[in-house]
């Protein structure tokens, strides 16, 4: 299936997330630089030199609530879907490079937790731009543009996205419980099912 890039600066992204532009960023760009760009895919919940600038308390305070968060980063090179997840609340992307969101929502999940890979939409976020992904946007490891690699910087409330005290039940959605705070459908094709993912994608795996 070809998949249509839309800008997020239309209309369409609303549903999922929207533009933030009243937080100075540049500290955090300019740490990136020195961050890898492996060929595969790297996240790293949580960097010490991200979190110490002002701006880090900023978004405590004015994106969470004066709640705990982290800040961290997901770089490398992508050009698949994989898998989607969801947090219970929003996340921040900030675009280092450019780079492809690939969202969903989660009203859309079918009753058994299958969720139809044709029913999301692609986004390019130019870099330097900060996005807030809603509670309910279904998304995964940003897409690299023309095959190039990425860098994005993460920001989630503290704890989320590392590994579980308990291990959940595997019923209800229970079963699509992979880390701290995250949710996750994997698809068939994604290798996930090895490392203990909840296989429920249907369709194309979708590439940009």
């Amino acid at each position: 299936m070809s998949l249509q890039i839309k800008k997020v600066e239309d209309d369409s992204f609303r549903k999922y997330g929207r533009i933030i532009t009243e937080y100075d960023v540049t500290p955090l760009l300019k740490v990136m630089d020195s961050t890898p760009l492996p060929e595969d895919v790297i996240y790293v919940p949580s960097v010490e030199e991200l979190e110490a600038f002002p701006v880090s308390k900023q978004f405590e305070d004015g994106m969470y609530g004066g709640l705990p968060i982290q800040i961290g980063y997901c770089n490398g090179h992508n050009h698949l879907l994989n898998a989607v997840e969801y947090h219970r609340n929003s996340e921040i992307n900030i675009a280092v490079t450019d780079m492809i969101l690939i969202l969903g929502i989660q009203q859309e999940i079918n009753d058994d937790f299958t969720y139809e890979t044709n029913k999301m939409e692609a986004f390019l976020v130019p870099a330097g731009t900060v996005v807030e992904l809603y509670a309910t946007t279904l998304h995964y490891a940003p897409c690299g543009v023309e095959g190039k690699g990425f860098k994005g910087i993460v920001i989630l409330p503290k704890g989320t996205n590392t590994d579980l005290s308990t291990q959940p039940v595997k019923t209800g959605e229970e079963a699509l419980l992979f880390a701290k705070n995250k949710w996750l459908i994997g698809h068939k094709d994604s290798g996930l099912e090895s490392v203990g993912a909840f296989i429920g994608l249907i369709g194309e795996n979708l590439s940009v």
